[in-house]
């Protein structure tokens, strides 16, 4: 495995009706590196988002769709998705507050 750093795991937020839902619950969905797992992602939320404390980690892997372009076919890159559970007490993450 690569050496990720936990600055590398986080790659973007996912904004959709469902994970809007879940932040009620203070649910929180990610894009991650496909190499990283549920520890390093774990810290790395913990490390970026001071205040925060994790709770519970799921991970799903979403493979690439198949394309097609003309008589060719081809498949867009796999991705790696993370639904981080943070404590009661924990901080809300500050880059959801405005949606």
């Amino acid at each position: 495995m690569a050496n990720v750093q936990y600055y590398d795991v986080i790659l973007k937020p996912v904004i959709t009706e469902k994970s809007m839902e879940d932040m009620s619950a203070k649910k929180y969905t990610f894009l991650v590196h496909p190499e990283a797992n549920k520890t390093q992602i774990k810290e790395a939320v913990e490390k970026m988002f001071e205040g925060t404390k994790v709770a519970n980690v799921n991970t799903m892997n979403l493979e690439g769709k198949t394309r097609r372009r003309g008589m060719t076919f081809g498949k867009t890159a796999a991705k790696k998705k993370a639904i981080v559970q943070l404590t009661e007490d924990s901080a809300d993450i500050e880059i959801f507050a405005g949606l």
